[in-house]
């Protein structure tokens, strides 16, 4: 993998605040009198802050009215900022339009599936294909990059705040029109329209562009290809969006580097971030843990996604939580060492800004119980010397500054429309969770200690030895070759039940199932076996299948059967099968074994490609490896996965963050991080 050129990271006025990484929060300060503001900027110096995102739910205040702007606040911010030391990653303010916006102009508002409009009251009720809504932000972001573009403390543009995490599908007339300008550019003639969405089917002919709309609520199922045009347009009608405030940024102030931030994490799917990477200067991203037994996986996975959308630049991480959140059924707080543990894990794989929601908890307001750097108890807490204590570690990371991940041996495809096209209706079962499948292959991973990479589906596969691709639904013909040519070459890929069956259309690749993989693979299947919720298959191996199955007829001599059904309706025929070739081999798994079912099957699949862990034996599964390096040394990242102290001996190099390494053997505590230098390798 070839890493992108250096792009441009945090204007700082001094020359040695590239060689640090930023810590901060997003600051609110509209929600505090003026008199808190000072003493905000001595506790931020305190616990080592050097970075606030601010103004970003600041529109009302910026722009009382139509044609009245009050920057007085946002100065006297800005300067006092500026003299304690800290940089400012500046919103654009356009999250959420204020009252007098939406009371002149309602047409600005979302529009559901139903036809409800989305009303005014809680934030981002705004259209993203709204010539109105954008005509107003614009202005307001002009206004913003002209008074600021020179100011000192100004580090980044911040646009919005969160795209589509709460308008990503808008239903309204502008939508319609937008759609349909979309669908012109993608297929140029009616007629390849009808052909991609096969509406032939039901009568759905169409004979004019102004009959076509998005999918609305229908007496049915809506046309599967018209659902998945239309999460392809929205994703892109969000991005269009980005880039008509970054390019006015850009043009007014063309030395400040523009991001939004992402929301890499369980539960958020409308945006291809894979497609919207190089849209930004670099890469940001918003994460909240979700309780539950894989819930320090997902973070990794998440935080792992996210540098690999941005490989060889650095990333920011521009939101997550101190302790509880607000709008989870039980909001728990953080145990001792969580805050630093999960910090330090979006570091390891690549991050060099640690940013929280938000600097000061807020007294009034949806969010007044969602934690924060300084929490309602003040600074005698245990979350704030929490917080002081991690920007004291952040400063001792100063020489990770800068580095990048270094690459594994093993990648997990991930594929932003084979998630939303195998989750859509009318499908053999509504239990297929696409992510989920993903982060058990990591688990599985992270339990045998392999690192291993989580890449966007585009990313070139000839680093690899081996490549596991869950459930890759949507496999057009250009992704079947390359596929074919990576296990041609020496590759050892795996994919999943429900890989291969539709191209880019939704249309089935017909002649038997996995479709486009069928003869890489050397297996036919005729007809699915999706299972009840309540029903489980055996397998030889001793690992229990669940949600699916496949009758398999193998088709190739090439092909080796790694496990059989014991029970159900396929017991005595294969589960899992192996084609192998000269130098590589190409892997089927058809049923759902989860993390700890697929620890045997991708044992053998890594040790048919030799790829080892590289962490003792003591510390593998319990203990998660990432790397980061530069010219001169590279940094181990060693991440306790448990609740008890770990032994981890044969270290290799010294301890920078971490307990002392003593004869070369560490002791890591519960949920703790280490980070060891080592020379470059």
């Amino acid at each position: 993998m070839v890493p992108r050129p250096a792009p441009r990271w945090l204007r700082r006025p001094d020359a040695t605040a590239r060689a640090r990484l930023a810590y901060g929060a997003d600051y609110n300060p509209e929600q505090w009198p003026a008199e808190v503001w000072h003493d905000d900027v001595r506790a931020m110096r305190a616990a080592g802050v050097n970075i606030v995102s601010l103004g970003i739910f600041s529109w009302a205040r910026l722009q009382p009215t139509r044609d009245a702007y009050d920057f007085t606040w946002l100065d006297t911010v800005m300067d006092l900022l500026h003299a304690g030391g800290i940089a400012v990653d500046l919103a654009t303010a356009t999250a959420s339009p204020p009252p007098w916006l939406t009371t002149e102009h309602p047409e600005v508002l979302p529009v559901d599936r139903t036809g409800a409009t989305v009303w005014p009251g809680a934030r981002q009720h705004w259209r993203p294909t709204s010539p109105v809504f954008r005509e107003h932000a614009l202005r307001l972001v002009r206004a913003l990059a002209e008074r600021y573009a020179d100011h000192p403390a100004l580090a980044a543009w911040h646009v919005s705040n969160e795209l589509g995490c709460h308008n990503v599908y808008d239903y309204s007339d502008d939508a319609s029109r937008a759609f349909r300008t979309w669908l012109r550019a993608r297929y140029g003639a009616l007629d390849e329209l009808n052909s991609a969405w096969g509406t032939a089917f039901w009568s759905q002919h169409y004979s004019d562009w102004d009959q076509v709309l998005p999918p609305r609520q229908a007496a049915a199922h809506p046309n599967p290809t018209q659902q998945l045009d239309f999460k392809r347009f929205s994703s892109d009608a969000l991005k269009d969006y980005l880039r008509a405030e970054r390019d006015l940024l850009r043009a007014v102030t063309p030395d400040v580097p523009v991001t939004t931030n992402f929301m890499v994490m369980r539960g958020i799917k409308g945006m291809n971030y894979a497609d919207w990477a190089d849209e930004v200067d670099f890469v940001s991203n918003d994460h909240y843990v979700h309780p539950g037994p894989q819930a320090l996986d997902e973070l990794s996975f998440s935080a792992n996604l996210t540098g690999n959308l941005a490989p060889g630049r650095p990333w920011f991480l521009m939101e997550h939580s101190t302790s509880a959140v607000n709008w989870q059924p039980v909001n728990l707080a953080k145990r001792p060492g969580e805050l630093a543990r999960d910090s330090l894990t979006h570091v390891a794989h690549g991050a060099d800004a640690v940013c929280f929601f938000q600097w000061r908890q807020s007294v009034a307001g949806a969010e007044k119980y969602h934690s924060a750097m300084l929490p309602h108890a003040g600074e005698d807490s245990e979350v704030f010397r929490s917080v002081k204590d991690l920007g004291r570690t952040l400063e001792e990371l100063a020489p990770v500054a800068g580095t990048v991940r270094r690459p594994a041996k093993a990648a997990i495809l991930f594929d932003w429309e084979s998630w939303w096209a195998s989750e859509q209706d009318s499908h053999p079962t509504s239990l297929l969770d696409y992510r989920q499948e993903a982060l058990d292959w990591y688990s599985a991973f992270l339990d045998l200690g392999v690192r291993v990479d989580v890449v966007p589906a585009h990313t070139p596969l000839d680093g690899y030895d081996v490549v596991v691709a869950p459930v890759l639904h949507v496999v057009p013909a250009a992704l079947s070759e390359r596929l074919n040519a990576y296990v041609a070459n020496g590759g050892h890929l795996a994919v999943t039940y429900f890989s291969g069956v539709v191209d880019e259309n939704d249309h089935v690749w017909t002649g038997g199932h996995p479709g486009a993989l069928r003869e890489l693979l050397g297996i036919r299947i005729e007809e699915f076996g999706p299972l009840p919720d309540d029903r489980r298959v055996d397998l030889d191996n001793g690992t229990t299948g669940t949600m699916w199955t496949d009758r398999i007829d193998v088709t190739s001599a090439e092909v080796e059967v790694l496990a059989w059904y014991k029970t159900g309706d396929h017991a005595d025929r294969p589960a899992i099968t192996r084609r192998v070739t000269a130098t590589g081999s190409a892997t089927y798994v058809s049923t759902r074994l989860g993390a700890v079912g697929l620890r045997p099957v991708l044992a053998e699949l890594l040790d048919a490609a030799v790829v080892r862990s590289e962490l003792p034996p003591e510390a593998r599964g319990r203990v998660e490896l990432a790397v980061r390096g530069g010219h001169d040394a590279t940094f181990w990242f060693l991440i306790n996965r448990t609740h008890e102290p770990v032994d981890v001996p044969d270290l290799d190099g010294d301890v920078v963050v971490g307990p002392d390494a003593s004869g070369r053997q560490l002791v890591l505590p519960p949920r703790a991080v280490a980070v060891l230098r080592r020379h470059a390798e």
